[in-house]
């Protein structure tokens, strides 16, 4: 995994990928995990994020689940079982919210899942766990 130290904070500079169809939740995310330190890159679909991990091997990736054509649980499916993309955490963030979606969403492979609307404490705390490998 690729990190180094943030001269800035004391926090884990990561590559963290977002793939989501949403052009707002993207800028949000991408706003917040930048101010963290984090250098962020983006897809709008699923399939646009399958090739991107493959491509860039992001340190993390933060995931939706409902986009046109693949949605989330399949796309992290896909990337949890390919020896590829298998080590790069994936963390569910979407509007579904019932236990059903997040014990799915955790057998397709996903290290966590959160509903949103996020708090950024909430994500930076998990997504701190997540590259620190205590998941």
């Amino acid at each position: 995994m690729r990190m180094c130290k943030n001269t800035d904070t004391s926090e884990i500079m990561a590559h963290i990928l977002i793939i989501d169809d949403s052009p707002t939740d993207i800028r949000v995310f991408t706003s917040l995990l930048e101010k963290a330190g984090h250098r962020v890159s983006s897809a709008t679909s699923a399939e646009e994020g399958i090739e991107a991990v493959k491509q860039v091997r992001p340190d993390l990736v933060i995931m939706d689940v409902i986009m046109p054509g693949m949605n989330g649980f399949q796309a992290t499916r896909m990337l949890t079982r390919d020896p590829e993309t298998e080590r790069i955490p994936v963390l569910i963030i979407t509007t579904k919210s019932m236990e059903t979606d997040r014990v799915w969403g955790l057998r397709q492979g996903a290290k966590d899942f959160l509903t949103k609307p996020v708090g950024e404490k909430q994500l930076l705390a998990r997504i701190g766990i997540l590259l620190s490998g205590q998941s």
